[in-house]
């Protein structure tokens, strides 16, 4: 149970991070509900939240902007007076050949999925107290490695590398910092631009023979940060029906 344990959830009000968060606040967590232009949808997941009996606060933030990182954190322990659990969720996902790529959109994928996972890490770092819990959203296409993929790969291989090496530098605060790699799962962000035969083989890919839920991955990040899971740590869990 995560009872008087603050939970930030990055990108929170749809998909998976609304799963995680709605997840996290039905065990007992806080949760800090951020959103970049949703407003709507955020106060329907801090609502869900509260009805079950929990507390949540939706805080919009342009995570691929530092000063926005900061701001979030701050507004989180103001509200609640500390933060505990981190949940790196926040991404966007196009895809491109590499041959085809654009300077720009280089910049914008990995503003959001790299760098606002670093800063948010740094941020996370200055203010967690012992046994803290850090999960960073990645993807199982690092190991698939798709076409076309190339820089959502890229910077899905950055966030892993990231978790790593902070795993090592937290251990001694007894703060664990792991990665959740989700396959294919059944969200507006993996629909987009798919046709329903792209969706349709793409969950035939699985010996399951469907595509994942939100609360597929949400479950086992309510585990990668409870109490149980303490002594998981620089991992990089692939969640993904067997597909890889």
């Amino acid at each position: 149970m995560l009872h008087e344990k603050v939970a930030l959830v990055t990108g929170s009000s749809r998909g998976i991070g609304r799963a995680i968060a709605e997840r996290l606040g039905k065990e007992g967590a806080s949760v800090v509900v951020n959103y970049a232009t949703k407003a709507k949808e955020a106060e329907e997941v801090v609502a869900t939240v509260q009805s079950q009996g929990g507390q949540a606060l939706a805080v919009q933030a342009d995570i691929g902007k530092t000063k926005d990182i900061q701001s979030l954190f701050e507004q989180t322990v103001a509200h609640f007076g500390k933060i505990d659990i981190l949940i790196n969720n926040a991404g966007i996902l196009y895809t491109k050949p590499i041959a085809e790529a654009t300077e720009e959109d280089f910049d914008e994928i990995f503003a959001v999925n790299v760098k606002a996972v670093f800063f948010a890490c740094q941020q996370a770092a200055q203010r967690m107290s012992k046994g803290g819990r850090i999960v960073n959203i990645s993807s199982t296409v690092t190991n698939l490695m798709f076409p076309n993929y190339g820089l959502y790969a890229a910077s899905k291989g950055a966030v892993e590398q990231i978790t790593r090496v902070l795993a090592k530098e937290l251990g001694g605060q007894e703060i664990t910092v792991n990665a959740v790699s989700p396959g294919p799962t059944d969200t507006e962000l993996f629909r987009h631009g798919k046709t329903e035969e792209q969706i349709g083989n793409l969950a035939q890919m699985s010996p399951f023979g469907r595509l994942g839920e939100p609360l597929d991955i949400a479950d086992v990040v309510a585990f990668l940060v409870s109490d149980e899971a303490r002594w998981i740590s620089g991992q990089n869990i692939r969640v993904n029906g067997a597909l890889a």
